[in-house]
């Protein structure tokens, strides 16, 4: 019997981390969707466990709120910049997203619980949203490669006056889940590239 070679990669295909780190994307998106139908057309009233500033009860919304929104506009209008901005991460790896995911979720949603007005509650995927804009923005900074700055630039080109407008604070918006959202997004930037880059830099110094 002959031999086969494999067949060789398309030059579009992902490798299976990268697979593996957009589905991680999509099931997140997708459980937002599930909860919001389980909410809205079941009586589910999950969005009493969003996050309820300086309630120790409400600290269960640090993992749950992004997961949650008032209804189905919300949910529409963070579905596609999530689904987007994730998926650019995700192109980095599982680990990649995983760890922005982590770092922008606890940042924000400790942040909110913190500073945010007592007797409210917050829900939303706008603060995981506005932490992996800030992220790729603060990466590019970092680590200065060409890919990186391209996907920075366009998230400026795209979201910029509504990254901007959505941190002046109004009534109804989570302002603090952005702002917060968005400090993680820079935090995570700086831990998972930013050092990396620094060395790589001082290293190069060193040996020119």
């Amino acid at each position: 019997m002959a031999d086969h070679a494999p067949a060789a990669r398309g030059r579009f295909d992902l490798d299976p981390d990268r697979q593996r780190a957009l589905i991680f994307v999509g099931v997140m998106a997708l459980i937002m969707w599930v909860a919001e139908i389980i909410d809205t057309v079941l009586g589910g009233d999950l969005d009493a466990y969003g996050i309820e500033p300086r309630d120790t009860d409400g600290l269960d919304g640090v993992a749950l709120s992004p997961f949650l929104h008032g209804g189905f506009d919300h949910l529409i209008a963070n579905t596609l910049p999530f689904l987007v901005l994730g998926g650019m991460i995700a192109l980095s790896g599982l680990r990649k997203i995983v760890s922005v995911t982590v770092i922008v979720a606890v940042i924000g949603g400790l942040g909110t619980w913190l500073i945010a007005p007592a007797n409210t509650i917050h829900i939303g995927a706008s603060g995981i949203v506005f932490g992996y804009a800030s992220y790729l923005i603060a990466r590019a900074i970092y680590t200065r490669s060409f890919p990186h700055l391209g996907a920075g630039i366009v998230v400026v080109a795209i979201w910029g006056v509504t990254l901007l407008s959505g941190l002046v604070p109004q009534e109804g918006i989570s302002w603090q889940g952005h702002l917060f959202g968005a400090v993680g997004g820079v935090v995570a930037a700086w831990w998972l590239d930013g050092r990396t880059a620094g060395r790589r830099r001082a290293a190069a110094d060193a040996v020119a």
